[in-house]
């Protein structure tokens, strides 16, 4: 063999070792990240092939699918009362990705079974051969914890105003409720040809798709006082909800000449108890209960009640609440009564209130029961909520007390429900440089019907109802819309 025609086959060998090491690689070890590349579209036609498995709200789906025309995606998502809850739901959309429940059980609800870069495959799979041959499996279910009373009483009273709810079984964490306004229907960006919809939504200046409820932290205002209140409690700062505090009216931080005053200016906040304090919402006694503790003790009671939780899942992800790190005493005073750089979601400060209400326990906060294959069978349970103390008996018992004063007494009244116990806390949030744009108005109660052992705890936040700045409170705006929520948790 002539040297020329030597080079030549050498380097044919090369060249076929090289295609068989690129070939070994692409099918080894890139098989996977392939495979799940957004960009994929053998992944959304698959998942698309067949219909969905669906979202159950107390055994009945709130989705469904329908076959498509003209498309290699043959069937698309539909949606029952969409607006109604599309907080909940999220969207499953042919050309925009899903989100929420539609996101985190996509691979149960319709995404075809695949090889796990563990080695194992899909849950869904019965029959091994099917790991092998890539056969399509019927879709699962999830279910979810919502109750549909609860879920439409929200709606309804939140109507067209940009706000949030949220309500929470405080004995078990099951989310009952969550409703984010105004809203949008997830049948509308299901397809592939929805564009100008999408266009539409992200154009909005309300901003329909984001989850108010969950994503949008903003300051709580007075509601926090029952964090700082804990704090005190838990600390000895004082002995019970009734004892005196040293609280001149009005307080003066350290640090500053401006004083923290309050906004009925008849009410009788000097060296107010915490009980009075939070009937009346007394600025000056939580500024220099803050200041008093400290801000790390505060911020050591926030964290236990869930604030600075970056990982806050129901399962979909809640954005932080915010308690800061690092202020000065005048600003540690104004952390006290929910504002500075305070930011709470309505998920969060419903935790609080169940907390409370749940004799000082906190149920890890869930909105799916279980999810289940095409057969029924369970293929995950999350009815065992995980539970932590966030603070003593004794403390929850004086705390339901002093909310229970609020809202027969004080700042609540429009949540009383007649054979109930209710208890609860007003807030309203400054917005806007030197205040100057309308308040935040905020609720969080909690309700008890002694005579069947039913419990709720609800947060209400109205970021705009459109009314007049003096018309905005906590107890005018908010108070009602908790109210129609609890009710029809008792009742349900």
């Amino acid at each position: 063999m002539n040297k020329t025609i030597r080079n030549a086959a050498v380097f044919s060998l090369l060249l076929v070792l090289a295609l068989l090491v690129r070939a070994t690689w692409v099918q080894a070890y890139k098989a996977q990240a392939l495979a799940d590349d957004k960009h994929n579209r053998r992944n959304v036609i698959a998942q698309y092939a067949q219909p969905l498995g669906d979202i159950i709200v107390a055994g009945s789906p709130v989705t469904g699918s329908k076959r498509t025309v003209g498309s290699d995606l043959a069937f698309k998502r539909t949606y029952t009362d969409g607006s109604l809850y599309a907080a909940v739901t999220g969207y499953s959309s042919q050309a925009y990705g899903a989100t929420q429940l539609e996101g985190i059980y996509s691979k149960v609800l319709g995404v075809p079974p695949r090889r796990s870069s563990g080695g194992g495959t899909d849950s869904r799979l019965k029959n091994p051969v099917d790991a092998l041959t890539g056969k399509q499996q019927e879709p699962g279910d999830v279910l979810t914890t919502i109750d549909p009373a609860v879920q439409k009483a929200a709606y309804k009273a939140l109507g067209d105003t940009k706000g949030a709810a949220v309500a929470i079984d405080p004995k078990t964490g099951r989310l009952l409720g969550m409703v984010s306004t105004p809203s949008y229907d997830p049948s509308e960006i299901s397809g592939v040809t929805d564009g100008d919809a999408w266009k539409k939504l992200l154009a909005d200046e309300d901003k329909l798709l984001v989850n108010r409820a969950l994503r949008q932290p903003l300051p709580p205002g007075s509601t926090f006082k029952l964090v700082v209140a804990a704090a005190a409690l838990e600390d000895g700062l004082y002995d019970s909800v009734d004892t005196k505090t040293n609280s001149p009216d009005p307080y003066t931080p350290p640090g500053t000449t401006r004083p923290l005053e309050n906004e009925n200016k008849s009410a009788p906040c000097e060296n107010a108890s915490l009980r009075t304090a939070l009937q009346y919402s007394c600025n000056n006694v939580f500024g220099k209960q803050a200041v008093d503790l400290g801000q790390d003790k505060v911020r050591a009671m926030a964290e236990k009640f869930g604030f600075n939780d970056s990982k806050q899942d129901s399962p979909v992800r809640a954005l932080a609440s915010v308690y800061p790190t690092g202020m000065d005493k005048p600003s540690t005073a104004y952390s006290g009564i929910g504002q500075f750089d305070v930011t709470a979601t309505p998920m969060q400060m419903a935790m609080v209130s169940a907390a409370i209400a749940n004799d000082g326990v906190m149920r890890s906060p869930h909105m799916v029961s279980k999810v289940v294959d095409a057969d029924g069978d369970t293929l995950q349970s999350y009815e065992d909520a995980a539970s932590k103390r966030i603070v003593s008996s004794s403390t929850a018992e004086q705390l339901r007390s002093a909310m229970v004063t609020v809202v027969d007494e004080g700042t609540g009244t429009n949540a009383k429900i007649d054979g109930a116990e209710v208890g609860g806390k007003t807030g309203t949030a400054q917005h806007g440089e030197n205040n100057s744009k309308t308040p935040y108005a905020w609720f969080t109660s909690y309700a008890k019907d002694s005579s069947t052992g039913k419990e709720v705890a609800v947060a209400v936040l109205i970021e705009d109802s459109g009314a007049a700045r003096s018309e905005v409170s906590g107890n005018g705006l908010a108070a009602p819309i908790a109210k129609k929520m609890m009710a029809a948790a008792l009742k349900s």
